[in-house]
C-alpha cells in the first residue's frame, strides 16, 4: 500500500438549504418584540476607562433588550427580534406599496398565505361554486 492511501482529509460541509430554511423559518415564527432599554449611555466618560476599541465586542455597547410585553421572557442570544411592527397588508398604502387585499380571489380551504381567513383581513368572504362544462375527448 502508498503513503498516500493512508490520508484522509476531512472538511465542514453546510447543512441542506432546506434545513437551514426550516430553521430561519422557525426562529421568524417565534420572533418577538422588543424595546432598547439603554443602560450607562449617558454615563460621563473617565480618564482611567479602556479605549473604545480595546472594550471586548459583548461589552462594546451598552444596552440591552426588553420584551415589549413584560409579561414575556427575554430574548437569548440566537433570538430573532424587531423593534417595529410591520405595516399591515390588508389596507391599501401606496406610500409603502402595498395594494391591499380587497377584490383578490382567496382559496377558502387554504391555511396559508392565499386562505381567505388571513387574505381578508376578518372583512368576511363569500364562496361560490361554479360548474364548467368544457369539451371533452377531441379529436
Amino acid at each position: 500500500m502508498s503513503g498516500s492511501c493512508t490520508v484522509k482529509t476531512c472538511w465542514m460541509r453546510l447543512p441542506s438549504f432546506r434545513s437551514v430554511g426550516d430553521a430561519l423559518k422557525d426562529r421568524f415564527d417565534g420572533a418577538s418584540r422588543v424595546m432598547v432599554s439603554n443602560t450607562d449611555l449617558e454615563a460621563p466618560v473617565q480618564r482611567n476607562d479602556v479605549a473604545p476599541h480595546r472594550v471586548p465586542r459583548r461589552d462594546r455597547y451598552r444596552f440591552q433588550l426588553r420584551p415589549h410585553n413584560p409579561e414575556h421572557k427575554a430574548p437569548g442570544a440566537k433570538d430573532l427580534v424587531y423593534l417595529d411592527s410591520s405595516p399591515g397588508f390588508c389596507e391599501k398604502n401606496p406610500r409603502l406599496g402595498i395594494s391591499g387585499t380587497h377584490g383578490r380571489a382567496c382559496n377558502d380551504t387554504s391555511i396559508g398565505v392565499d386562505g381567505c381567513d388571513l387574505m381578508c383581513c376578518g372583512r368576511g368572504y363569500r364562496t361560490e361554486t361554479m360548474f364548467v362544462v368544457e369539451r371533452c375527448n377531441c379529436t
